[in-house]
């Protein structure tokens, strides 16, 4: 399955490896990334694939709320098809 992460929060150390070392415990793949600061606020979007027999993806968004707590950020995953669909609306 191919899904668009959005991660966003206050700038500091550690925000890419802790979400990219949350994504690989779980076997997700990084397709592409885009990252910008606005100010002190970091921001970053991921398009990623990963095995949908193995994790679905409110599984990986569970997962990924113990990286949100550690880092203090906000971290939301959705599906490639409804994010398109939304977007061409």
């Amino acid at each position: 399955m191919y899904a668009i992460m959005t991660v966003t929060g206050a700038d500091h150390t550690g925000i890419i490896a802790g979400v990219t070392a949350g994504l690989a415990a779980h076997g997700v793949n990084i397709l592409d990334v885009s990252q910008t600061l606005m100010d002190q606020w970091f921001t970053m979007i991921l398009h990623v694939e990963f095995d949908d027999s193995a994790h679905s993806i409110e599984e990986i968004q569970q997962a990924m709320t113990e990286v949100e707590a550690e880092q203090n950020l906000i971290i939301r995953i959705q599906s490639e098809a409804l994010f398109s669909a939304v977007n061409e609306i």
